[in-house]
């Protein structure tokens, strides 16, 4: 191990504009401080990452001075005690504008009563995505009000969504209607079912905080959603195998009209020098059913000090220049999400990703998944559903019923 006097250690989510951030802040901040440290980023994927900070006790143990942590996983790491409380930090050295300078919905994650243990790093809820040059062809319109006899507008409830996608869905052209994301890996078809749950007026909680999902919007969300994914004539042929980046890199390849995926996806249409689709994208609240409230799903990153660290008043000291505005704005120039009102509302962010003020918007309908202890075993009985609706005869409301009375049995 590298000798921690001289170094100081980062776990980094793995993907390409986090690395070449990190190192940009920590050069930066040095230049700025005065710090000698070498920095030692451990650079891991999603798996890796949680396994060696939460799992393996990384931060608790001091393996590493920060880390990159998702929302998912920050309850079950602040039960470990793995994380630093910041409060007597942030009491004494504020990050600028902290904490007026995010949106609410970007502060409530990393907070338990009054102890806050992260501070906002990447961002981008779910958002509906779609070809704006499609939408807005005249031909398209035109042909579009000849075949249903109405105007070809932004989808604003679910059967609009389906009809949208069977309009432009031309395999010959190479161009589907729509891609969903339904790869098994515990996360996809969660967030699909959460999101047809909650544009249903829904909720996964019952008064008392407990997991309950046997509604009657639930059936209603999941009948729709096994519908469209086994629609040939709407929907990519490989949706099956998606998993969310792979769904992000078919839409920004010119493969689909619409999305339901991360704003991330959207803006990676922009950046992405690989992109046959940049100028010709853009963003909007997702559709919900006819009389209620369209929704969206926060999860985020999060900067956090490990527990364990030898070097926390430089690690705080460090994550208050790397929350700066003009840091927050790198990270988006870098082709990450940053969290800061400021940054969303740029004019230099939003000349090359027009849509990206939005994200305010977005924020405004976002809901969080619940913080409970057995969410990871939750999820995987919510994807083992989805999976089975998709890929079986079955009943929803069967189900459904099933999916909670092994849910119950956890509690």
């Amino acid at each position: 191990m590298s000798n921690q006097a001289e170094t100081f250690r980062i776990a980094v989510r793995k993907f390409g504009p986090f690395e070449s951030a990190m190192q940009k802040f920590w050069d930066s901040y040095c230049a700025f401080s005065g710090c000698t440290l070498q920095l030692d980023m451990q650079i891991m994927d999603l798996h890796e990452l949680y396994e060696s900070t939460i799992t393996n006790q990384g931060l608790a143990k001091g393996t590493f001075d920060i880390a990159h942590i998702n929302t998912d996983w920050v309850y079950e790491g602040y039960l470990n005690q793995a994380f630093e409380v910041l409060n007597p930090y942030i009491n004494t050295r504020k990050p600028v504008d902290f904490p007026n300078g995010w949106s609410k919905s970007l502060l409530k994650l990393q907070r338990f009563g009054w102890e806050v243990v992260g501070l906002p790093f990447h961002d981008g809820p779910e958002c509906f995505i779609y070809r704006k040059d499609l939408f807005e062809s005249e031909t398209e319109q035109a042909n579009y009000l000849k075949q249903f006899g109405k105007a070809l507008t932004i989808p604003q409830t679910w059967e609009d969504f389906h009809q949208a996608a069977q309009f432009f869905h031309r395999p010959h052209e190479h161009l589907y209607g729509s891609i969903f994301a339904c790869y098994p890996d515990g996360h996809n078809t969660v967030f699909d079912f959460c999101l047809q749950l909650w544009t249903r007026g829904g909720s996964l909680v019952d008064q008392n905080g407990n997991i309950q999902i046997n509604c009657q919007a639930a059936v209603e969300g999941l009948d729709f959603y096994r519908k469209i994914v086994n629609d040939q004539t709407a929907v990519h042929p490989k949706s099956k195998d998606f998993e969310s980046v792979a769904a992000g890199l078919a839409f920004a390849n010119g493969e689909a009209a619409m999305m339901i995926n991360w704003f991330g996806f959207a803006g990676m249409c922009e950046v992405d020098a690989n992109s046959k689709v940049k100028g010709k994208v853009s963003v909007d609240l997702l559709p919900a059913a006819v009389g209620k409230a369209s929704a969206s799903l926060n999860v985020y990153w999060l900067y956090t000090i490990a527990k364990g660290s030898k070097n926390k008043e430089l690690a705080y000291d460090f994550l208050k220049f790397a929350t700066n505005a003009a840091q927050d704005k790198l990270l988006t120039l870098e082709g990450g999400i940053g969290c800061r009102l400021s940054t969303w509302k740029d004019a230099e962010v939003n000349e090359m990703i027009p849509y990206y003020h939005k994200l305010e918007q977005l924020h405004e309908v976002a809901n969080t998944l619940p913080q409970h202890k057995n969410w990871t075993q939750i999820a995987k009985i919510i994807d083992e559903m989805v999976l089975k609706a998709i890929n079986t005869t079955a009943e929803s409301a069967g189900l459904i019923e099933a999916a909670q009375n092994q849910i119950n049995k956890l509690n």
